[in-house]
């Protein structure tokens, strides 16, 4: 069966059950996690904005620990979830994952009943993302009530809630927060019955947290702490059998190496792991370059949506993401733009593990207008003011999600940069969420205004180009085409809609599509490479319902380009870069 992987890889336990089984939507039968628009669901009924999901589940024997966490991947977008008829808590935002703790009222013995009432009225203060209710062109099918997986956790009294993983070229700043146990939080310091000697003993052993590292060699490394943290773990403080310090080995596209790590606090224990790389602008010749691990690296990205044919925000397994990813490695390309949607951490996990870049899109919110936030930049009108989203609810509910989305997604060593904004769509104070964002994470790199409407502060000079080619001009900041291309070919018993297609400019056949394509990166980047350009998205990984602009048709079973062709126009991307 499919989604059955334990759901959060960077922070492994053993004792996890994914609830899938036996449930119900408005009282008729779906499948878990997909959402009820898609044909995976098996949903047959209409879709309301009322959503009540239930299910029965039973704890496994093996669930002997003293706590029970309740976990979801996401539910879009606001969720109330009741156990045995009890409110234990709701969450608001479609994208991002949320926990309780369900210890005091879950049945160890005999069924638990589970309700999850969502409510999605495609309310435009909340993240939404390419979401409408009328379909068609760029806009995509909307989507409703859970959309990943819901999963219970077993963990003893005090157990890790949190690691945060900060690596540079020789090492890692670690961070571990723990939770208070039940024990403590029950009882005053007066009301413990311990002697203080057995409580110093005691809280020892609470406050040392143990990092077992095992090297590429496969020796494992042991570093011990007290506290919460960072500590700083240099890996080449270990020596080697002839006493010679560790030389480390880094994460790049074309070598993409993870280090396991496992962590020990008090009764809990996690694996996970974590990669040695910095990313960062510096001046190389008096040109601004990105650089990844020092070396000058031209992110050669393709714009990744998310969406399926079968599943629409799912695929119909973990491993899809996984084939996405290697399918544009196939084609050259090292990096992903995550466009406007936050995936599950498996995506991001097959990203760490075959080292493909990423661009991290946060998930816009407010109001889309064609004549303004399209039309009129592409043909020049690329100023104006930002200063307010339209309410204040609207910019708190953004701010939120931008921070949620950066903490969730910290620890992956494939992401490089986020984008806040695309094409002005909902933006509003844009150098003071650059700074908010800086703040939370000063390890990478940041597009806070994707095409247009740029104000003072971004790590690029972000450009959208598309029904044309153009000389590019460099600036101060490194040049980053952040979209462009877009070109469509509809591959008959492929298409979507076959009465409707959208695309930046048709093509014939594959042979063209690849010319036309191979063309634009020649006439638009190569030249520009020298100058400072630092990257191009090309529009897109896959054609998206109506869209048909794709590399690979929507049910991904067709490449529409000629391979050979791609790499060898990569090939001559990266050669620019290093010469």
């Amino acid at each position: 069966m499919s989604w059955n992987s334990y759901p959060r890889p960077q922070m492994k336990r053993d004792l996890f059950y994914i609830i899938k089984e036996n449930w119900t939507l408005n009282g008729k039968p779906v499948r878990v996690p997909y959402v009820p628009q898609s044909e995976l669901s098996g949903y047959e009924e209409e879709v309301g904005s009322t959503l009540t999901y239930e299910t029965v589940f039973t704890v496994p024997e093996t669930f002997t620990k003293e706590r029970i966490l309740l976990h979801f991947g996401a539910a879009d977008q606001l969720a109330e979830v009741w156990l045995n008829d009890i409110l234990i808590g709701s969450h608001e935002g479609g994208y991002l994952s949320f926990t309780f703790d369900i210890t005091e009222g879950v049945k160890r013995d005999g069924e638990n009943h589970l309700v999850v009432k969502v409510t999605d009225e495609l309310d435009k203060d909340y993240p939404y993302g390419k979401q409408c209710v009328k379909r068609g062109g760029m806009w995509y099918t909307p989507t409703s009530g859970i959309w990943q997986n819901v999963w219970i956790e077993n963990v003893p009294d005090s157990y890790i809630e949190s690691v945060k993983i900060t690596p540079d070229l020789e090492g890692i700043a670690l961070e571990v927060c723990r939770s208070e146990s039940l024990e403590i939080k029950e009882k005053t310091g007066a009301d413990l019955d311990v002697s203080d000697e057995s409580k110093e003993d005691s809280e020892d052993v609470e406050k040392k947290i143990c990092a077992e590292i095992t090297l590429h060699t496969g020796e494992v490394v042991t570093k011990t702490f007290e506290g919460k943290g960072p500590f700083y773990i240099s890996l080449t403080e270990f020596k080697d059998a002839d006493g010679n310090p560790y030389v480390p080995k880094l994460w790049s596209p074309e070598e993409p190496y993870l280090y396991t790590m496992r962590i020990a606090a008090g009764e809990d224990a996690v694996e996970t792991y974590f990669a040695l790389r910095t990313i960062e602008i510096k001046d190389i010749n008096g040109v601004p370059r990105v650089c990844l691990n020092n070396k000058p690296i031209f992110m050669h990205g393709v714009l990744d949506q998310g969406y399926f044919s079968d599943g629409i925000f799912l695929p119909a397994e973990e491993e899809e993401y996984e084939r996405d990813i290697l399918r544009m490695k196939e084609l050259g390309f090292n990096m992903l733009r995550k466009h406007i949607k936050i995936e599950p951490e498996c995506f991001y996990y097959y990203c760490d593990r075959h080292g493909m870049l990423v661009m991290q899109d946060m998930v816009n919110n407010g109001d889309y207008s064609f004549i303004r936030d399209t039309a009129l930049p592409t043909i020049g009108f690329k100023k104006k003011s930002d200063k307010t989203a339209g309410t204040s609810k609207r910019e708190k509910i953004f701010v939120a999600h931008m921070e949620g989305t950066v903490r969730q997604l910290y620890n992956h060593p494939c992401i490089v940069a986020y984008t806040i904004f695309n094409e002005g769509w909902g933006q509003f104070n844009s150098d003071e969420m650059y700074d908010r964002v800086k703040e939370l994470d000063g390890t990478r790199l940041i597009d806070s205004t994707s095409g247009w409407f740029a104000q003072k502060k971004n790590d690029f000079d972000s450009e959208h180009i598309y029904f044309r080619t153009k000389k590019l001009k460099i600036k101060k900041r490194p040049l980053f085409v952040s979209e462009c291309g877009g070109y469509s070919l509809a591959v008959e018993g492929h298409l979507f809609n076959p009465k409707k297609a959208y695309g930046y400019g048709k093509t014939k056949d594959s042979h063209e599509l690849t010319e036309t394509i191979a063309n634009m990166y020649r006439k638009m980047l190569i030249s520009a490479i020298a100058k400072g350009a630092c990257g191009c998205i090309y529009t897109q990984l896959s054609d998206v319902e109506d869209e048909i602009n794709g590399l690979y048709t929507y049910d991904r079973k067709v490449c529409k380009v000629e391979k050979e062709l791609m790499r060898k126009v990569a090939e001559e991307l990266y050669a620019e870069i290093k010469s």
